[in-house]
């Protein structure tokens, strides 16, 4: 994906040149249309994505859990635990999805640590947030 597309993400936002010629590498643009099931509560992980643009659902065991939209990220929380899938993720319009394969998210986690900070923060509100509602992650 094109570092000046990358540069309006919010998760990416103040970077180096350095670390977008990074993320151009390690991202791919995907298009899916509405309806579709992004991740699957349970299965394993092998992608971390950010909303483009579009929005989608968060459901864990049917129950909606957030909407998501631009900016947004998900698949963060089985990658870094190492868990399967806490939640299911549906498209809820036609979105356009940054992704970084579980390689590629290991080395920007090396390579470009204040984004992987930006990332543990939300991750931890996550956790907290689920604790919360009593979903175990």
């Amino acid at each position: 994906m094109k570092a000046e597309r990358l540069r309006k993400v919010p998760l990416f936002e103040g970077l180096s040149d350095h670390d977008y010629k990074h993320l151009e590498q390690w991202t791919d643009e995907v298009s899916v249309p509405a309806n579709k099931h992004l991740v699957h509560q349970g299965a394993y992980p092998h992608e971390f994505m950010v909303i483009e643009a579009g929005t989608a659902d968060v459901e864990h065991d049917g129950t909606h859990l957030a909407d998501l939209g631009p900016g947004d990220f998900f698949g963060e929380m089985a990658l870094l635990l190492n868990v399967p899938r806490t939640a299911t993720v549906k498209a809820t319009s036609e979105i356009t999805l940054v992704v970084m394969h579980e390689r590629n998210f290991r080395a920007m986690e090396e390579e470009i640590p204040i984004v992987a900070s930006r990332i543990h923060r939300i991750l931890e509100e996550r956790k907290a947030k689920a604790a919360e509602q009593g979903i175990e992650t």
